[in-house]
């Protein structure tokens, strides 16, 4: 065999090599792609993600709780005072916050303004990789704001329980149940016409009000409890809370908050991937 030959041989076996290493870690070098490109703003995000939750949990907590325990005349709102009542909402709802957003515009800009996935599409790298990594750049995205959410829980003395731990898997469980359904959503649309505001304006918003975040779901007519109901966020938020402070929910209805978070997260992630398969045409 020539040395030329030889040279050639061994380029076809690298060659091999790294797309048999894309086809099985395709995921992670979208993932990595999604972290680097966090780098451009990174000290918005660092700033706004050790910021905001102190002052959320100071300024509700310390304005809004006051005036809702003195209303109250000392009773317990939800089995706790309206503080601690209130930290799992604050935590949980950001999460949701930040998962809708990531997942609107990043994903719609990576088929249409920076067509990122389209570029993808001469790689191994498959829709599904795609779907999961873009979603695990996601998480990493929540997870340093929802630890802050926690420490500022401790600080702020809103409790000194370790318990506070339990609402970080909570928000990730959560993210997953949020951001896979809106990438799906997102993934669809192939022309902006301004319906990207959607999901902030008629989506996170009303279920940020309507899903027993800042005051119990029973305390809302019948006719509006069904918002909640079907809420991610009102499941996450009562889960939150029975494992922050022992809120009373029964053992079933526990059950029955995991099992739908997993449900939102498993049927966004099959009509995301069908979807990303539409769009790339595989």
């Amino acid at each position: 065999m020539s040395a030329a030959t030889s040279q050639q041989a061994d380029a076809i076996a690298v060659g091999v090599a790294a797309a048999r290493r894309t086809r099985r870690l395709g995921w992670w070098y979208v993932a990595e792609q999604r972290i680097r490109a966090m780098r451009a703003y990174v000290g918005t995000w660092i700033g706004l993600g050790l910021a905001s939750p102190f002052l959320y949990v100071a300024g509700l907590g310390f304005g809004l709780a006051i005036v809702v325990n003195d209303a109250q005349g000392g009773q317990d709102v939800g089995g706790a005072d309206f503080l601690l009542f209130l930290a799992p909402a604050l935590v949980l709802g950001s999460a949701m916050q930040t998962a809708a957003q990531e997942s609107t515009y990043g994903i719609f800009g990576g088929f249409k303004w920076v067509p990122i996935f389209l570029a993808m599409r001469s790689s191994p790298v498959s829709p599904a990789q795609m779907v999961v990594g873009y979603t695990v750049g996601t998480l990493v995205r929540v997870i340093p704001l929802s630890v802050v959410y926690v420490v500022a829980i401790w600080v702020l003395g809103v409790t000194d329980s370790p318990r506070a731990l339990w609402l970080v898997p909570i928000a990730w469980i959560l993210v997953l149940a949020v951001a896979l359904p809106v990438t799906a959503w997102a993934a669809h649309q192939e022309q902006d016409r301004g319906q990207l505001n959607f999901i902030d304006r008629f989506v996170t918003l009303p279920l940020m009000l309507f899903s027993g975040t800042y005051f119990p779901l029973e305390t809302l007519p019948i006719l509006l409890q069904w918002i909640g109901w079907i809420s991610p966020l009102w499941h996450a938020v009562d889960l939150g809370r029975w494992a922050l402070y022992g809120a009373p929910v029964a053992g079933w209805l526990v059950a029955v908050h995991v099992a739908v978070l997993v449900g939102f997260a498993a049927v966004g992630f099959l009509l995301a991937v069908r979807v990303f398969r539409r769009r790339l045409d595989l």
